[in-house]
């Protein structure tokens, strides 16, 4: 969030204690309050700050920070409630890679995190003006200050000379660094949530006497759930409402409350948080609808001044079960059962479907949040309160946008390694390609770049609220499976056809049993039972025959999964209810996953308890059966693979890159596609192997650049190029297979007559050697970062659309998927008996794209097509690029939205 009053560069962040402070560069008016931090501290922490008590040295630092921008230097200050508690900043002398950095931090204010989170954001300042290293000295005995720089997760370097310290910090960002930060940002997160979410007093401020209200059905919800702590409503009107005490004011409780509900008309909540914020209410919850964009901006200006978190507006509410609480500050029509799910929705509707829908199912709700409009907080919020409570054992969300989805992705890897994260993927109404330039933006669709962001994430993504729900019950009622191997019993052979048609349709497979299999399946189903996958045990099966089948199978080391496909019937006793008891008399949760379908069930999912504990879900169709299994094997393949590594790559000069795009980008303000020549330097900048080339600007030098690029067969190829060209085949702007000088002439002249007028000159290259033609390339996403695409290439690129997706940077293992996923994936592996191509050379490509894409913020889109590779080696043919003036943003910085 910026505040317009210091303008674009201020933020807002939370200490250790999940206190809001405002984070700013230092202005020329600051030096009052500077001087103020410096004269409020003790004498002693004068001599730590400046080697000795004077203030004189306080004066001076005062003067400094406050001077006038200057190359090399940076300061930033934080302020609580437009209070000035920190100051850090860093100043470059002889060596621009290194600067002298120094903190000051407010008497009685240390141990909170202030100076951390100052020397975090100068890194993030410094790293992006080149800055490698930052230097400061200290007195051995400021314990304090050293434990700060040791603590920051950078590499740190101490040598002694007497009294003193000089202390050298490599700003070089690594895992280490990105997971302490991680660390503090979750710890400071989750303690900012606490009065939200674990509140010891709550005020329902917009309550009336009138029934129906919202202000008044959040107020009964919350006195009749149980709420254990204090509780009050805020009316000028009465003294009592449902039997809670009112006031006239939040000034007026007896008691601060941690959280203010706030259900009042939209004019009057700017100036309603302002009055929580002045008597120290640390928390908001605003249900209110139809804020204007002025009074939106004044509520969250009102939040950040005064360092409460914010929940809506526009919402349902929050819930948290924990029956040491009972917190149902909701208008939902019931209150949401005690269970194990967290869930986070952004719609008040799904919101209620998956509160309904888990109670109905018996998984129940640790904590709810319905986050409306989020103006605060997030689900990326939620996630980490979910991993922190205790209680929570699956995460669901209902996400339409994301803040900061690489901040969302690195916390989503952490949490899906303890718990199901499940999600619906909402607003995938883009499923068509959009219109756009290069091949690149037409694949890089927002359905395909959020897929990305799941998978990557290990997030399961289903497709609707309902299949959230069928998911949920199995990965909260069953082992996880090993793999996606099913076996399908069922009594009716029909049913068991459905159940096989659904299983394969999700990409489960249905293995053939053994013959030793069959044999012990054989001697305890009925006469008639035909034992093949699907097992029909025919309507004449009884309970205990089922029970013994599917214990047996149980057994089968080929399998990863049962799933049962039946039918109530009155053959032999053998009534559903009957079956039913076969699989619960006994333990819900059985070696192996067990999942049912009954098709006569009157619920979409039902979890069916056991007599000892657990429970087995229940569907009322096969399809949903077969999709909770398939994302219940893609969870355990996702668990079982270690987390993948960016590998180092040698032969990358990336200062070098930094200057052809700042170059390219002065010569043209706004941006653009790169000529040949800067485009194959940026290229060679990453290593990456380009067919070789020459540029000609008259039919002469055509000739010779032929002459000197033909190969054994001395052919070549000739493209025209004029600013903004793309698609060359489209335009019938190159010749293929020309030989000999004529034929180079007479190319060169049929392009320079047809483009007149927009032709520059034309690219010849020589032939390529037959292979595989395949596309890789790059766009920019504004809110999710790069995006890395991969699959078919050549003109067909977009007919076939056999892509896929990963974000960037890559690891070890996206790559892996990427060259894996597409439908061609076979070619490359040496389908047809053509042997595999060069897979190295190909990682090679993708990891090089992506650390270009990740080192410059100023590429826009990247398009090779097509990338030839062969059994010796993969070669782009053709490039193109486009740089756009844009500034690099960490994603990883710590600050609120």
């Amino acid at each position: 969030m910026t505040d317009d009053k210091h303008g674009p560069h201020t933020v807002h962040a939370l200490l250790a204690d999940g206190t809001t402070v405002c984070i700013r560069p230092v202005e020329t008016g600051d030096h009052e309050p500077l001087q103020g931090l410096y004269e409020e501290m003790s004498p002693e922490n004068l001599r730590l700050r400046f080697f000795g008590a004077s203030r004189r040295s306080a004066d001076m630092a005062a003067d400094r920070a406050c001077a006038p921008p200057r190359p090399g230097h940076r300061a930033l200050l934080a302020e609580a409630q437009h209070q000035v508690i920190g100051l850090a900043e860093y100043e470059t002398g002889e060596d621009p890679g290194r600067s002298e950095i120094s903190i000051a931090v407010a008497d009685g204010l240390h141990h909170r995190g202030v100076g951390t989170l100052l020397v975090e954001h100068l890194v993030s300042a410094a790293r992006a003006e080149g800055i490698t290293a930052f230097t400061a000295d200290a007195l051995a005995e400021n314990h304090e200050v050293l434990q700060l720089f040791a603590d920051l997760g950078l590499r740190t370097a101490r040598h002694f000379e007497g009294p003193e310290v000089r202390c050298t910090i490599e700003l070089e960002e690594d895992e280490a660094y990105l997971s302490a930060v991680e660390a503090r940002g979750r710890a400071a997160d989750v303690a900012s949530l606490e009065p939200l979410l674990r509140p010891d007093s709550i005020a329902v401020i917009g309550a009336g006497r009138r029934p129906g209200s919202v202000g008044r059905a959040l107020l009964h919800h919350l006195r009749t759930g149980g709420f254990t702590r204090r509780l009050f409503a805020v009316n000028p009107s009465v003294t009592s409402l449902l039997g809670v005490p009112s006031y006239p004011s939040v000034g007026a409780l007896p008691k601060v409350p941690d959280l203010a509900v706030l259900a009042v008309p939209a004019a009057a909540v700017p100036a309603t948080a302002e009055e929580c914020g002045k008597t120290g209410v640390r928390a908001l919850l605003v249900v209110s609808a139809g804020l204007d964009s002025t009074e939106a901006q004044a509520l969250l200006a009102a939040c950040r001044t005064y360092g409460m978190r914010l929940v809506g507006p526009n919402c349902l509410g929050v819930s948290n079960t924990d029956p040491a609480l009972s917190l149902d500050a909701t208008f939902a029509a019931d209150h949401p059962s005690p269970g194990t799910a967290g869930v986070a929705v952004q719609s008040g509707g799904v919101g209620i479907a998956l509160l309904d829908g888990l109670s109905r199912l018996g998984v129940g709700v640790s904590t709810f949040a319905s986050l409306g409009d989020k103006y605060d907080v997030s689900g990326n919020d939620m996630l980490q309160w979910w991993e922190s409570d205790g209680r929570t054992e699956l995460a669901l969300l209902h996400l339409e946008s994301f803040g900061n989805p690489r901040a969302f992705s690195r916390t989503s890897r952490r949490v899906t390694r303890r718990m199901p994260v499940l999600t619906v993927d909402a607003g995938r109404t883009d499923a068509g390609r959009r219109a756009a330039a290069s091949h690149t933006a037409a694949a890089a669709t927002r359905t395909m770049t959020r897929q990305a962001l799941f998978t990557q994430a290990g997030v399961t993504a289903t497709g609707s609220v309902g299949e959230l729900l069928e998911t949920a019950a199995l990965l909260h009622s069953q082992p996880l499976p090993a793999g996606t191997r099913v076996a399908i019993v069922t009594n009716a052979g029909g049913a068991g056809v459905l159940a096989a048609d659904a299983c394969a349709e999700a990409g489960l497979s249905l293995p053939r049993l053994t013959p030793e299999v069959i044999d012990d399946l054989l001697a305890v189903l009925p006469e008639g039972a035909a034992v093949g996958n699907p097992v029909d045990a025919t309507a004449a099966v009884t309970e205990e025959q089922l029970k013994d089948c599917v214990e047996r199978m149980m057994r089968c080391s080929g399998i990863d999964a049962v799933l049962l496909a039946l039918v109530p019937t009155a053959v032999a006793a053998a009534t559903g209810d009957n079956l039913v008891r076969a699989l619960t008399n006994g333990p819900g949760r059985r070696p192996r996953t067990v999942a049912v379908v009954r098709l006569e069930q009157d619920l979409p999912v039902k979890l069916l308890p056991a007599t000892e504990g657990g429970a087995i879900p229940s569907y009322a169709e096969p399809g949903a059966a077969a999709r909770a299994l398939a994302h219940a094997a893609r969870r355990s393949a996702w668990l079982s693979r270690p987390a993948g590594t960016i590998p180092d790559l040698a032969g990358v000069d990336t200062s070098r890159a930094h200057a052809v795009a700042e170059t390219f980008l002065a010569a043209h303000p706004d941006g653009g596609w790169l000529d040949p020549r800067t485009c194959a330097e940026l290229l060679a900048c990453y290593d990456i192997p380009q067919l070789a080339w020459a540029w000609a600007e008259t039919e002469d030098d055509a000739v010779v650049a032929a002459e000197r690029l033909r190969g054994p067969d001395g052919r070549v190829v000739m493209k025209a190029h004029w600013p903004g060209l793309l698609h060359k085949s489209a335009q019938h702007a190159l010749h293929l297979d020309l030989q000999g000088d004529s034929q180079v002439r007479a190319a060169f002249r049929d392009l320079e007559t047809r483009f007149a007028g927009l032709m520059t000159g034309v690219v010849v290259q020589p032939l390529a050697a037959r292979g595989t033609e395949l596309f890789a390339g790059v766009v920019q996403d504004e809110v999710f970062g790069p995006l890395v695409l991969f699959g078919l290439g050549g003109t067909a690129t977009e007919v076939l659309a056999d892509h896929a997706a990963r974000l960037a940077p890559l690891t070890d293992h996206d790559v892996h998927d990427l060259i894996t996923a597409p439908r061609c994936a076979p070619l490359l592996f040496g389908a047809h008996g053509s042997g595999p191509v060069d897979l190295e050379g190909l990682e090679q490509l993708l990891l090089r794209l992506s650390r270009m894409a990740s080192d410059l913020p100023q590429l826009a889109e990247a398009d090779f097509n097509p990338v030839l590779a062969t059994p010796g080696h993969v070669t782009v043919l053709d490039a193109r690029v486009r740089l756009l003036p844009r500034r690099a943003q960490d994603p990883y910085l710590r600050r609120l939205r």
